[in-house]
Order: structure tokens, then C-alpha cells, then sequence
């Protein structure tokens, strides 16, 4: 089975479990997706013998754990430790202004945690976007662009919210990019 066969398998069951592992298992079956993902972009990148392949897709996951450790750490560095839920169990949930005095001094800190996420993922979607375009270059799988694009538009879009779907979409598409992969490299259109 040739390195191409297997990145098929690996990426294809990778992103299924990216799509539904993380939901049922609680991120487990997304850990082990991202891993068979890993694998599949590292044999594609070594088959085309194009390094940037497999760069560019590191740099997209470093990009995105970035996004994620400076949102938890402004989040749980804004509350200040376990003192907020200990105040948070003597509100009135039932008064909506004795809530809102309660969430206002950590309101600014998660908007600003949450834009510093927003600009790390979009980040992320362009190094992602790198990768597969090349992957689309070399085994003229046209989703792999598709699926790079929509992930892009999702970042730039999560925003408003609404790029949440797009990233779904986008991930669905993954999915068929990676079945899509041709068991060999197609001949080379540089002449």
C-alpha cells in the first residue's frame, strides 16, 4: 500500500472523527482525528516530497493551540480563580441587574480574549489554507482548496458566529478531499 493509500484512510477517518469524535467522547475521538490527520498531511507531504505541505500544517495546529490557551487563560486570569464562583452562587439569577453588575467587570476581559482567539484562528485558517493548496496542487484534488477556503471564510466569519457553521461545512468537505486522494501522484503538469 503506498504512502497515498494510507494518507487516504488515515486523513479520511481522521476527519470524520475531527467532525463527531469530539461531541461524543468528549474531544477524545477529535484528538485521535487530529493525530490520523497529522499522519496522513506528513505522508502526503513526504510522497510529493514537499515539505511545506506537512509546515504549514503544523503552523495551522501551533496557531490554533495558541488561540485556545490565550482564550482559557484570559478567561480563567479575568474571573480570578474560584472567588467568582463562589460569589456566583450568592446571585439572584432571577434579577437580571443584580446579573448584569455581576458580569460586567469580566465582560471586556472575554471580548478581549475572544478577539485575540479570533485573530490567532484566522491565522490559522491561512497557514491551513497554504497546506492544502499545495496538497490540491499536487494530487489535483480541488476539495482540499475548497475545504481550505471555507475554513478561512469560517475564521474571518466566527465573529458574527456564523463562520461556526462554514467551519462545519469546511469539515465535511475534509472529509471528501481526503477519500478523494488518488492512490498515485498524478503526472506533474511543470514542463
Amino acid at each position: 500500500m503506498s504512502k497515498l493509500s494510507e494518507a487516504k484512510i488515515l486523513g479520511g477517518i481522521g476527519a470524520l472523527l475531527m467532525l463527531i469524535g469530539g461531541s461524543i467522547f468528549a474531544g477524545i475521538g477529535a484528538i485521535v482525528g487530529l493525530i490520523l490527520i497529522f499522519i496522513a498531511v506528513r505522508y502526503i507531504s513526504d510522497e510529493t516530497k514537499d515539505n511545506s505541505i506537512f509546515d504549514n500544517y503544523l503552523m495551522h495546529f501551533i496557531f490554533i493551540i495558541i488561540a485556545i490557551v490565550a482564550f482559557i487563560a484570559i478567561f480563567f486570569a479575568s474571573i480570578g480563580g474560584f472567588t467568582f464562583f463562589s460569589a456566583l452562587e450568592q446571585l439572584n439569577p432571577a434579577d437580571p441587574m443584580d446579573v448584569w453588575e455581576f458580569l460586567q467587570p469580566y465582560i471586556m476581559w472575554w471580548v478581549i480574549g475572544g478577539l485575540i482567539a479570533w485573530i490567532f484562528l484566522i491565522v490559522s485558517a491561512m497557514y491551513l489554507r497554504k497546506s492544502y493548496n499545495s496538497i490540491t496542487k499536487h494530487t489535483n484534488v480541488s476539495y482540499f482548496k475548497t475545504t481550505a477556503t471555507l475554513f478561512l471564510i469560517g475564521a474571518v466569519s466566527a465573529i458574527i458566529l456564523i463562520g461556526f457553521l462554514i467551519i462545519i461545512v469546511a469539515m465535511v468537505i475534509e472529509i471528501i478531499a481526503f477519500f478523494m486522494i488518488p492512490d498515485k501522484l498524478p503526472p506533474s503538469k511543470e514542463t
